[in-house]
Parts: structure tokens; sequence; C-alpha cells
């Protein structure tokens, strides 16, 4: 990388001098979006010849939140609300990660009913993801319809949220222990009418996209890479299925209840772009399918442990109840204590494996946190994946990858 840009410094230079000697037809660009007043920052610095890219130089830190170090500075709950801005696509499945990991280190086991609907709203963001990846790759390709299509189901799923959480997009929708609140009267219900009306638009997404001459042209061996190339770059997630290596952290290392549902893990063999859409189709029908097992089968029981050491207790039995009053006030003032050591967990996350590694002194904050976030691993190898083709096709490199700047550095 250090190479491209100073090729880069070395073409800008002659381009001011006006070399007559400079090789007719090249020049530089930088290629975005890179509004400086939105989240969408990706700066790639781009050496053309004609229409051919020869060097690519991505550029990344200008959505630097630092919610790394916030998480040395918030509680174990405070910090769901920086798990919400890292992949804002999805964020329950974002919120799940981090309780999961939390809870893993302090040992407790949270009731069926919270692991099932912890479940389903897993599945639903994984659709929602893959539907944001799927529609901007059309539409960067030109086929606008597919979006429209896709996105009005996608409508549906944040209408769930919104009555879940009461949130659409930053849900906070966990808390340590359990769930924020319970379900609401009409969530199965509403949930199931989702299920009937989606398989019909992806066999519709199917005739639009999938089976168009050009799209396929537009995809198929473009932004290749093999499965040996993708683990040394640390792809996972369908990025990484899709360059044909079968791992997935719902079957490799099993959490909630995946090991007790059945669904498959789509492959790809070529790992180009036509790969990766169709490896984030048939996930999705492989999410509705885990959904139709689940929606039905919602067990009865509490949205949150028996842990008022740890989950705040309902306000009425505060107002009512010595004991309750003194755990809500223990919580507050003083927060969750985790007890000292590292740790790691991970959960399969949208684009690939979300970690969180926590360094505990058995404070109420962590001493350390560090994310591990898929969209920062295979952006690396976006150079490898342009350079050579066409800038046309640099643009379909990036809607199929499905980079989400909010979760690129920490």
């Amino acid at each position: 990388m250090s190479n491209a840009k100073e090729k880069i410094e070395d073409i800008k230079s002659e381009s001011k001098s006006g070399n007559e000697n400079m090789k007719p037809g090249r020049m530089t660009i930088n290629l975005g979006p890179s509004h400086p007043a939105t989240h969408g920052i990706l700066e790639n610095h781009l050496i053309l010849d004609g229409e051919k890219i020869e060097k690519c130089e991505p550029v990344i830190g200008y959505v630097h939140r630092t919610f790394e170090k916030l998480g040395e500075n918030y509680t174990y709950n405070q910090f769901l609300v920086c798990t919400d801005r890292m992949n804002y696509i999805s964020t329950p499945l974002n919120n799940i990660g981090w309780v999961l990991a939390v809870e893993n280190m302090l040992g407790i086991e949270v009731p069926a009913k919270v692991t099932v609907v912890r479940m389903i709203m897993s599945e639903l963001s994984r659709i929602i993801d893959h539907i944001i990846s799927m529609g901007i790759l059309g539409v960067d390709l030109g086929a606008f319809a597919s979006f429209i299509y896709m996105f009005n189901k996608r409508e549906k799923v944040y209408d769930i949220l919104d009555k879940l959480t009461g949130a659409r997009l930053t849900t906070t929708f966990c808390r340590v222990g359990g769930l924020e609140r319970d379900i609401y009267p009409e969530f199965v219900k509403d949930v199931k009418v989702f299920l009937k009306e989606f398989p019909k638009i992806l066999k519709y997404n199917d005739k639009l996209l999938t089976k168009s001459r050009i799209f396929y042209e537009r995809t198929n061996g473009v932004g290749k890479i093999s499965g040996e190339r993708a683990l040394e770059y640390g792809f996972t997630g369908p990025n990484l299925r899709a360059a044909g290596i079968n791992f997935d952290v719902r079957v490799d290392n099993s959490y909630m209840f995946y090991d007790q549902v059945k669904f498959d893990i789509p492959i790809g063999e070529n790992g180009s772009v036509y790969d990766r859409f169709l490896v984030r189709v048939e996930e999705m029908q492989q999410s509705l399918r885990i959904l139709n097992q689940l929606i039905d089968n919602i067990p009865e029981g509490s949205y949150h442990a028996d842990v008022p050491h740890i989950y705040l207790p309902e306000k009425e039995k505060v107002y009512t109840s010595m004991e309750d009053l003194i755990y809500h006030f223990k919580l507050i003032m003083h927060g969750i204590k985790v007890p000292p050591g590292e740790y790691y967990f991970s959960t399969e996350a949208a684009n690939g494996e979300l970690g969180f590694m926590i360094i505990s002194k058995g404070d109420a904050i962590p001493y350390r946190v560090h994310v591990r976030r898929p969209c920062f691993w295979f952006y690396q190898a976006y150079p490898e994946l342009v350079e050579g083709g066409f800038l046309a096709d640099a643009i379909a490199n990036m809607s199929s990858l499905n980079v989400i700047a909010g979760e690129l550095d920490g």
C-alpha cells in the first residue's frame, strides 16, 4: 500500500509539472463516497489507465468514533448504544453479540423465551442486512426495480422493530440478562405475515437479477478471490463462504439454540461478485427456514433471568419492595460487577464473525474492549479485488462486499 501511495504522489507531481512524458490516458481519482457530512466515508485513491485500475489505495479512519475506548468508560449495559452504531443496518445482531459475551463472562443462563426471541430478531436482522447489499448492488449496476421491491418488505421488519423496541434503526434491543421488554401481543402475527409475503419477493428478485443476462455478465468472474487468499485476509461470513470455505459461527461454534434448528450453509465456488450475491440470496432462504421453525415455538415465561443483581427490577416492585429498591440502587450506583479475567465471544453477524474481546478487573466498567468487526477484515482486500479490472467493476465489488463504514474503524 505504501508503494501505491508513493506512486500516487509521483503521478500528482507529474500532472502539476505538466510532464509531457506522462502515459496517455493515465489519471488519479478519488473513489467515494466521501461526503464530509455523512457516515458513508470510504475514500479510495485510484490510478487509472483509461478505464482500467492500475493501483488502489483505500483510506480509512474518517469515521473513527473510538467506541472501543468508550467501552472502557461505559457500564456493560450503556455500551449497547455503541454496538447500535457499528453495523447500523442490522443493530439487533450487534446488541445480541455484546450481551451474549457479557452473559458468558457472568456465567448466567437466560430463559428459553429470551433465547428464541433473540434468534428470531437475529435472523430478521440478517435478512434486512442482506437486502441492503443486494439492493445496492442492483442499483449500482442499473437495476433499480429490485431495490424497490426488496426495500418495501424490509420496511415491514422495521415496523416490527419499531413495535418491539420503540426504535427502527438504533434499537438497543437487549439487556444483560434478558430483553429490554417483553414481546408485544401481535409479534408472532406480524412475523408470520412477513414470512408469508417475503418469499414471493425473493422469487421475483430471482427473475429480475439472478437470471438477468446483463446482471450475470456484469458480476460473474468479477472481483474473484480464492478461499485460501480470503482466509489469509481474515474473511468470514458470506464473503468467505462465497469463496468456497464452509465456516459459520452458528454451526462451528454454536450458541443460543442454533444447534437445535435445521438450516444449510450455502457455499460459493469462485469468490466473485456473483457468488457473493448468490450466497446472500440463499442465506435469506435459510433464515426464513429458521424463522419458520421458531415462530410457533416461543416458550412461555419471563423476558429476563431471575438475577436481580444483574437485571434491573421492575419499577412497581421498586416502589413496594425494600429488597428490590436496594437492588435497583446498587445496579444504578455500582453497576454490574463482572469477575476479573479475559474473555472473547463471537457470533455470526450478517457480514461475518462479530467478536468481543473484554478484559475485566472486576469493576462496573470493562478495563479493555476490542471488537472484531467483520467489515474491517475484508475491506483490506479491496485493492486486490479491483486492481487490473475496470472502474465500473470497482463499484460492483464494493457493493458485493457490503462494507458498512460504521464498523470499519473502532
